[in-house]
């Protein structure tokens, strides 16, 4: 796809990256079917390392810029995740129950408290791009129904350090 939008972290403050890994997921490829809405629509394995010692809290998002709107389309909001946390089991994103912690999901675009995957329509693949957020604080103090927008600006208000992992799919 010619002309794309830009990805909305390279507006953000800059802060330092760490190393974001998945056995589902390859950095530039396809994103598997397993992982897409209509297909399997289960969250994939992710998990983290190298974030700098003042972290005190995760949130992991997924988000598709390439969505037809003039906000992209926000997939997957999972807040409050413990500093412990250094890694999120394929399904995880199925409910707040598959969270660690008092973590829980944010209304994402579906609108769905869970993670909802790939759904592009038909024409060029769109990105998905998976992001671990090392926060300064354990608990953003929102809640399930925050708007994504105020989630992310929270997000961005907190992080010290992010780990980004994008994969593309397109629907036939």
């Amino acid at each position: 796809m010619t002309n794309r939008p830009p990805l909305p972290y390279e507006f953000l403050p800059k802060v330092p990256a760490f190393e974001l890994t998945s056995r589902d997921l390859t950095e530039g490829a396809v994103m598997p079917d397993a992982h897409v809405h209509a297909l399997g629509n289960e969250s994939p394995h992710l998990a983290w390392s190298g974030f700098p010692a003042e972290t005190r809290g995760f949130a992991v998002t997924c988000y598709d810029p390439d969505a037809p709107t003039g906000s992209g389309w926000w997939h997957w909001l999972a807040l409050d995740l413990p500093v412990g946390t250094t890694e999120l089991a394929r399904g995880a994103g199925a409910s707040d129950a598959s969270l660690p912690g008092d973590a829980f999901h944010a209304r994402n675009d579906f609108p769905g408290h869970r993670y909802d995957g790939a759904a592009p329509p038909p024409g060029p693949a769109h990105r998905y791009v998976f992001a671990v957020h090392a926060l300064d604080v354990p608990s953003l103090g929102l809640t399930p129904d925050t708007t994504a927008a105020a989630v992310g600006f929270n997000i961005t208000f907190h992080t010290v350090a992010r780990a980004l992992l994008t994969v593309e799919y397109a629907s036939s």
